[in-house]
């Protein structure tokens, strides 16, 4: 069925609308946070984040809500993003950012995402997390 509306999207389609609006987002930033707490090998990404994790969940809604062409919330809260500039205190190089991906590819995944728009994300969500990357390694 989803395959079928993938199909059908039209290009003024946001990926907000598409991912399922703030219920979709919401989920997908909760299995997120889920996974980097149950899996082992997102302990590194894990640590970085303060308990409880849901001032971070609640970030990361904002920020994807306003950045998948849904309302801009992050920004009405706390004014531009600064991604970069948030993250330098963190230790961030490529395990790092390649924990990340690998949680939100397998918290796509886990919701059942069609692969379109998974692999248009993750193309995203690469650049980004290369990005932020401030260590080497």
């Amino acid at each position: 069925m989803r395959a079928v509306i993938m199909a059908r999207m039209k290009e003024t389609d946001t990926t907000y609308t598409l991912i399922g609006g703030a219920d979709g987002l919401r989920a997908l930033v909760d299995r997120f946070y889920d996974l980097m707490a149950l899996e082992p090998e997102f302990a590194g990404i894990h640590a970085m984040h303060p308990r409880p994790n849901d001032g971070s969940r609640d970030k990361l809604f904002m920020f994807l809500s306003g950045w998948m062409g849904g309302p801009d919330l992050f920004v009405q809260a706390f004014g531009h993003p600064r991604l970069r500039a948030r993250h330098l205190p963190f230790a961030i190089g490529t395990n790092e950012r390649d924990q990340w991906l690998r949680a939100m590819a397998w918290a796509m995944q886990d919701l059942g995402i069609d692969e379109p728009l998974r692999l248009r994300l993750m193309e995203s969500f690469f650049q980004t997390a290369d990005w932020m990357r401030n260590t080497p390694g």
